[in-house]
């Protein structure tokens, strides 16, 4: 059986990760067009920078909790039949043991550098504007998609998607395309679908099944579920 798992802010919240967009619309404080798209970054690049390496740094004080690690028991048990497709940047998936991840909005710990396209591996800040290690231009931002730019491997989503037996939402919004489409997708291919949420997302209704409560509990419970 195929399945694909589509992650949101949701999951990551109960670790400590803030959810980044607040009640009010503002992200931590700061307006989307302020920190989150290429204008911004051209336009006051050092306050964009600032927002980023505060949040790189905060990773360090947050771990996976028990639904990154269901999720990688999961895998541990049907391998190359579970794709997980997160909208998150941060790198709790991969700390809890799962290995098949997708970053559709990019990572957090991952610089770009806007005059090579190298992508690297990347811990401490880029306010100080530090050289590529490719071609030494001090050209690297943050490896993450702005408002305005195409998420990343959307070709392999969507051939996930056009797989899957099972496709499984868990804390997300329902609100923000394209993943918000997805489970559209995925049942116009044919697979089943289930919203796993702390509460009803705006695309609840194109579920056949939503379960509401805490990802820590309710992730444990499908796979303990599935696998037995």
């Amino acid at each position: 059986m195929h399945i694909v798992v589509l992650t949101g802010a949701g999951i990551s919240a109960e670790s400590g990760v803030p959810t980044f967009r607040d009640a009010d619309g503002l992200w931590e404080g700061h307006r989307v067009e302020d920190v989150a798209t290429p204008e911004a970054y051209e336009r006051q690049p050092s306050v964009v920078h600032q927002f980023y390496d505060t949040r790189r740094a905060a990773l360090t004080g947050v771990e996976p909790n028990a639904a990154h690690l269901a999720l990688a028991r999961l895998e541990a048990a049907v391998g190359d039949e579970l794709l997980v497709v997160t909208q998150n940047i941060d790198d709790l998936h991969e700390r809890a043991g799962s290995t098949r991840v997708l970053h559709m909005h990019g990572a957090l710990r991952s610089a770009l550098c806007r005059a090579c396209g190298t992508r690297v591996e990347w811990e401490g800040d880029l306010g100080d504007f530090p050289p590529c290690p490719s071609c030494h231009e001090m050209e690297l931002r943050p490896d993450v998609v702005w408002f305005g730019e195409i998420p990343y491997e959307m070709d392999r989503i969507f051939t996930a998607l056009e797989r899957a037996d099972l496709f499984v939402s868990i804390g997300t919004s329902g609100a923000v395309y394209p993943a918000a489409g997805f489970v559209q997708a995925a049942s116009a291919y044919g697979a089943r679908t289930l919203e796993l949420n702390l509460v009803p997302s705006e695309g609840t209704h194109f579920f056949a099944e939503a379960r509401h409560g805490p990802a820590g509990q309710l992730v444990p419970a499908w796979v303990d579920e599935l696998l037995s």
